[in-house]
C-alpha cells in the first residue's frame, strides 16, 4: 500500500491515493488481519464529522464565489509586488488556519493567476506564493489541515487551540517573513516593478445561490466564534470539541440553502472515504507492531528527529496516514506536548519541499495547468528545499527553548 502511495505519485498510474487507501482496508479485512468490531472502533468518528462540516462550508463557498469576492477586494490594496506578495503569504497562510487546504487552493489558484495577468508578475512566483502561504499558514491551528486534526484529537488535547498557539504561531509567523525573502531573492526582478495601476482587480462571481454568500459569511463567524471559545478554555464548565466547530459553521448552509442536498452530494466524499479506511489499514498495521520495528527512541522522543523524519517520510507516503501511525509511538513513550506539535509541524511543512509533499501542491499544479501555466518539480524545489530548511530550523529552535 505505502509503495503504491509513492509509486502513484510519479508515475502514469490511475490510482487515486483514496482508492489505495480503501483496498488495503479492504485487504486487511478479508485477509483477518483485523476483525470487523476492531475495525469499525478504529475509524475516529470525531475526524470523520469535523471533515464533513468543513467539507460542506468549503462547497458553499466554492459554489457561491465568496471567497473569490472577499480575496479580490482584499487584494486590491496591493500597490507594489512586496505588499501583494505579503497579503498572499499572510492572508491566505491566516485563512488555511480556519479552513482545509484543498479549499483555498481551488480558489486560490485563478485568483493570483488573475493577479499575476493584471500586474505583469510571474505566474510562478505567483502560484509559489499560494502554495507557500497555504502551507505554511495551517500550521498554527489544528483545523488547519487533517494531520493536524489528528494530533489534536488523538492525543485528546483539552484546549488544541491554546496548545497550538503557543507551540506554532511565532514560529509561523517567522516562517511567513522566510518565505517572502526567499521569494523576494529568486524573483528580483519582479520585485523591482513600478507602483501597480489604481484600477479594482476584477475575480468571476459565480451566482448568488438563495443568499449562500451570506450563509458562508454566518458560517466564518461561527467557525471564529466556536474557535474563541475553545481558545478560552471553557464554555461554562464544558471544553468545546473540535467537530462541535465545523457542526456549527455548516448549520446555516444546511438549514437555509435550497441548494443544501447539492452541495452535500458534490462534498469531497473521497477523502472521507480515504480517512474511514485508513483509520482501519493503520489500526491492522499498528496491531501487528509492523511499524514499531523501524523507529528507535531517539525518532519519537528528539523535537528535531521528529521534524526530520516527519517531513521526508511525508514525501512517500502522504503526511496523515504517518502521523496516524506515528502519533501512537509518541504518546506512548510519553509524548510532550512540543513532540506533538513538532510532528504536527513537520508533517505539514512537508509539503513546502517538493510538490509531491502536499495534497493542495498538486492541486494547485492541476489547476494551474488549465489555465495553461504550471511549475514543474525543479521550480518548486528549488525554492521548497531552502524554505523548508530554514523553516524547520525555527520550529526546532522555538520547540526546543519553550519549557514546557
Amino acid at each position: 500500500m505505502f509503495l503504491l502511495t509513492a509509486v502513484r505519485q510519479v508515475s502514469g498510474f490511475n490510482l487515486r491515493i483514496w482508492q489505495i487507501m480503501l483496498g488495503g482496508a479492504v485487504a486487511v479485512l478479508i485477509s483477518g488481519q483485523i476483525s470487523l468490531p476492531d475495525a469499525i472502533g478504529a475509524i475516529n468518528i470525531d475526524v470523520i464529522l469535523f471533515l464533513a462540516g468543513m467539507f460542506i462550508v468549503g462547497e458553499a463557498m466554492v459554489e457561491s464565489g465568496y471567497l473569490s469576492v472577499l480575496s479580490g477586494r482584499f487584494f486590491s490594496r496591493a500597490r507594489t509586488t512586496d505588499q501583494l506578495i505579503v497579503l498572499i503569504l499572510f492572508g491566505m497562510g491566516f485563512l488555511s488556519a480556519i479552513l482545509m487546504n484543498d479549499t483555498l487552493a481551488i480558489i486560490g489558484t485563478p485568483l493570483v493567476l488573475c493577479l499575476a495577468t493584471k500586474f505583469r508578475i510571474s505566474p510562478k512566483l505567483m502560484l509559489l506564493s499560494l502554495a507557500l502561504a497555504i502551507t505554511t499558514g495551517s500550521v498554527m491551528s489544528p483545523i488547519g489541515n487533517p494531520q493536524n486534526l489528528l494530533v489534536a484529537v488523538n492525543s485528546g488535547m483539552e484546549t488544541p487551540f491554546v496548545t497550538f498557539g503557543v507551540h506554532l504561531l511565532i514560529p509561523t509567523l517567522i516562517s511567513f517573513v522566510i518565505a517572502f525573502l526567499l521569494l523576494r531573492l529568486f524573483f528580483p526582478e519582479d520585485f523591482s516593478l513600478p507602483v501597480f495601476e489604481q484600477d479594482p482587480i476584477k475575480v468571476r462571481v459565480l451566482e448568488n445561490h438563495n443568499f449562500l454568500p451570506v450563509q458562508c459569511s454566518l458560517a466564518i463567524v461561527l467557525i471564529l466564534a466556536v474557535a474563541n471559545i475553545s481558545a478560552s478554555f471553557f464554555w461554562g464548565a464544558i471544553l468545546v470539541p473540535l467537530p462541535l466547530i465545523s457542526v456549527c459553521a455548516a448549520i446555516p448552509v444546511l438549514l437555509f440553502s435550497n441548494d443544501r442536498i447539492r452541495l452535500v452530494r458534490n462534498i469531497d466524499w473521497p477523502t472521507l472515504i480515504f480517512f474511514a479506511a485508513m483509520f482501519v489499514l493503520m489500526e491492522s498495521v499498528w496491531q501487528t507492531e509492523f511499524f514499531q520495528g523501524f523507529v528507535d527512541q531517539d525518532m519519537v522522543t528528539s523535537v528535531p528527529m521528529i521534524l526530520l523524519t516527519s517531513t521526508v517520510i511525508s514525501q512517500f507516503i502522504s503526511n496523515v496516514p504517518f502521523v496516524a501511525l506515528f502519533e501512537p509511538m509518541i504518546l506512548q513513550a510519553g509524548g510532550t506536548s512540543a513532540q506533538l506539535m513538532a510532528l504536527a509541524a513537520g508533517s505539514t511543512i512537508a509539503g513546502n519541499l517538493t510538490i509531491l509533499g502536499a495534497a493542495s501542491n498538486v492541486i494547485i499544479i492541476q489547476n494551474a495547468e488549465k489555465e495553461g501555466q504550471t511549475l514543474t518539480f525543479l521550480e518548486f524545489a528549488k525554492i521548497g528545499v531552502p524554505v523548508t530548511l530554514l523553516q524547520l530550523s525555527v520550529y526546532w529552535v522555538w520547540l526546543s527553548l519553550l519549557p514546557f
